[in-house]
């Protein structure tokens, strides 16, 4: 009994702690004029692309394979999440030019309108969260936008209130949020499954409302949403992928490996709320992981069939992951951002197609601009970071 203890007690050290990755391999210099290229690019791309009520992507294009979309809620709830990421990327960029800011001037005028409109009806379903959340992030950015306009600030804060309301509505009985919900067990409250990236992406978009707009966040949903991202993570910090994996920590999807697009908002979320465990080593020991290991990360990229691929990895974590990995690195000291900025860069700016846009995953005629929109404000944040 002595040794089994023991034995138990050395396997738990071992997970605390990952093994070492080496060194980051070479990576040639970035200007912040290569960067502003192509965010350049981008932004040409999504204002070419905006549709012309204002909004970004569409339910238009289909495959053999579509993810489930009850209609109509889900579809907005996609349009919602990929115009709220495409008009936050078009503010972060910096650009002035005429024909973007009358794009931003009617992705704004489609926010107010339709915004107030998503919610989730059928019960297998909340992808509204995605516009919820990214919602949020996206009216920050226009607050910001609109300095010294009162009154528009003014609309734009009641509508971030708004969505914090939305997103409590569909918190997950035991705390946290997902998205997802097929196992028919259907309740007045939300009974649906709570994954750790999800509640984490909700936690980071409140948050940012809150700085912004000094909105008030209800501290026991808070407080539920925190312990169960603590709930989903492992000794290691990986993070597994919903509340359900749990009892299954070292099924391939939940191992470091398949956590390495989670890992990094999970960790900015708790940060973020006060959570001192996660320090500058740790966010730099998994910013750097994702550098290393970003080869075989990318192999997901654009496959049709999520979670097909070595420790089941999805395409649409590819962006997601770099535009966290980014939030992570800007919670560094300026010296600890350098060393990752030239990686994260040629990850993001080799990807770029060549009409200006990035994707990742096939999604009907939506991760066009959802891609777009995540990697300017990656690569936005990386041109402020760049000495």
């Amino acid at each position: 009994m002595r040794c089994l203890v023991v034995l138990l007690a050395i396997s738990s050290t071992l997970l605390a702690k990952l093994p070492e990755l080496g060194p980051l391999p070479k990576a040639a210099p970035v200007n912040n004029k290569e960067i502003t290229h192509a965010i350049t690019r981008g932004v040409d791309f999504l204002v070419k692309k905006q549709n012309p009520d204002g909004s970004f992507g569409s339910a238009r294009r289909t495959k053999g394979l579509n993810i489930y979309a009850p209609v109509p809620e889900a579809h907005l709830a996609f349009l919602s999440g990929a115009s709220a990421l495409s008009l936050a990327g078009l503010i972060d960029s910096g650009d002035h030019r005429l024909e973007v800011l009358a794009a931003i001037d009617l992705a704004e005028s489609w926010f107010l309108s339709e915004l107030p409109k998503l919610r989730s009806v059928n019960p297998t379903t909340t992808y509204n969260i995605w516009g919820h959340a990214y919602g949020l992030r996206a009216l920050s950015a226009l607050h910001r936008f609109r300095k010294g306009d009162p009154e528009r600030q003014a609309d734009l804060k009641r509508l971030a209130s708004r969505q914090i309301e939305s997103l409590l509505k569909i918190e997950a009985l035991n705390g946290g949020w997902g998205y997802l919900d097929l196992d028919g067990f259907h309740t007045a409250h939300f009974s649906g499954l709570p994954t750790s990236f999800t509640t984490a992406t909700a936690l980071l978009g409140m948050k940012e409302a809150q700085g912004q707009f000094g909105l008030n966040l209800p501290a026991p949903q808070i407080k539920r949403a925190l312990a169960s991202i603590e709930m989903q993570r492992t000794r290691d910090w990986a993070f597994v992928y919903s509340l359900s994996h749990k009892y299954r920590p070292r099924y391939a999807i939940n191992r470091p490996a398949g956590s390495l697009g989670r890992s990094q908002a999970c960790m900015a979320a708790m940060r973020k709320f006060g959570d001192q465990r996660v320090t500058d080593e740790l966010l730099s020991d998994w910013i750097h992981r994702l550098c290393v290991r970003e080869g075989w990360f990318d192999i997901a990229r654009k496959r049709p069939v999520p979670h097909e691929t070595h420790f089941s990895i999805s395409g649409y974590f590819y962006y997601y992951g770099l535009y966290y990995a980014t939030e992570c690195l800007a919670m560094l000291p300026p010296e600890k951002q350098q060393p990752f900025i030239p990686h994260l860069a040629e990850h993001l700016i080799s990807k770029q197609e060549k009409d200006g846009s990035w994707w990742d995953y096939p999604l009907y005629d939506y991760h066009q601009p959802y891609g777009t929109g995540y990697a300017l404000t990656s690569l936005s944040r990386l041109r402020s970071s760049q000495k």
